[in-house]
């Protein structure tokens, strides 16, 4: 017996060898937001959707959320696809002559929900967009947009286009700074964290938000009031990404189950996320007895008609990229009705 110990021991040491490349397979990717830690777009997707990873690889690929954001908001692409950071999310609103073919999913009068519009712009995206390139440099895994985008002011409440002449309206840039223009205006074009700043030192006399943003940014305490539109007066479409090196070292197994959480998964993650913040949102304008109305038939129509222009020249600059925009639009259009009964 005391003869076959230095096999045992030799034995136990190739074991030993043997499983130190599975303990030293994981993977750790960092992931920041420009947006606060209580945002739902850091706390219900990108690190709801971490975690998902975390599960769906046993613990392979995990994350880690660094203290602050490496860039300013617009330069989230570059920070990225550079390796400031792995995992992150921008809206293309930010970077609109870089990313022109996800403002489709930015123009008036889309559908009802959040959930509704993510889903049918992660279908035309991944369709027609995706081919076009516009993402290259960075691994990316989803497309959605935010909840309709609605109008908010300090001094006055808006219930016609007349109203909006020479108003200084923050905007996130995109559509709804064209559209701002469009319907007399004067858009100032902030990243959303600046908002409650401009509104409480008077420099801008209202903002371009979804509802959720109300309460994300305190806003709350100095918004007097808001009109809805159906649909949205506006959107804004998100791209969520990866470090290109560091999805290319992954396993395969470990793409794969990526991959399984990635596009529309990702669009109905976001959507929902987005819709529960909406609500609460309205609820944070009740309390604070916010003067929500909603606009009149004859106000929407006034818009549709000023804002027509845009569509025609987002299909313009969809055909330049080598997208039938004219094309997309419309079955944009049939997917939100799809998505909205269920299909």
């Amino acid at each position: 017996m005391q003869a076959l110990r230095p096999f045992a021991l030799l034995a136990a040491a190739l074991a030993l060898i043997a499983g130190a490349p599975a303990a030293s397979a994981q993977t750790v990717l960092t992931m920041s937001s420009w947006v606060p830690p209580t945002h739902s777009l850091t706390r219900d997707v990108l690190q709801a959707w971490a975690k998902q990873v975390e599960q769906a690889t046993s613990g392979r690929v995990k994350f880690e959320m660094l203290p602050k954001h490496p860039s300013a908001p617009p330069g989230t692409f570059d920070a990225v696809r550079d390796g400031l950071v792995d995992v992150s999310f921008v809206t293309a609103s930010y970077t609109p002559a870089r990313h022109p073919l996800p403002l489709m999913a930015e123009l008036p009068g889309a559908g009802a929900t959040a959930e509704i519009n993510s889903v049918a712009f992660s279908r035309v995206h991944w369709k027609y967009f995706q081919p076009a390139g516009e993402y290259k440099g960075v691994k990316l895994l989803g497309v959605f947009t935010h909840g309709p985008g609605q109008m908010f002011t300090v001094k006055k409440q808006v219930t016609s286009v007349a109203d909006l002449a020479g108003m200084k309206i923050r905007s996130g840039g995109g559509i709804s700074e064209k559209s701002a223009k469009a319907l007399g205006a004067s858009p100032l074009v902030k990243p959303a964290p600046e908002s409650y700043e401009l509104l409480s030192s008077g420099v801008a006399d209202g903002t371009f938000f979804p509802s959720e943003s109300i309460k994300a940014f305190n806003l709350d305490k100095v918004v007097k009031y808001a009109t809805l539109f159906p649909g949205g007066f506006y959107s804004s479409s998100f791209g969520f990404f990866m470090n290109e090196d560091k999805w290319n070292k992954l396993s395969k197994q470990d793409q794969d189950a990526i991959l399984s959480l990635s596009g529309e998964h990702i669009a109905r993650l976001a959507g929902k996320s987005w819709d529960a913040a909406d609500r609460v949102g309205m609820d944070a304008m009740k309390a604070a007895n916010v003067n929500v109305i909603e606009a009149s038939p004859a106000f929407i129509a006034d818009v549709r008609q000023r804002t027509a222009p845009l569509v025609q020249e987002w299909i313009q600059s969809a055909n330049a990229k080598g997208v039938d925009g004219a094309k997309a639009w419309a079955e944009y259009q049939d997917e939100l009705k799809k998505v909205a009964s269920g299909k």
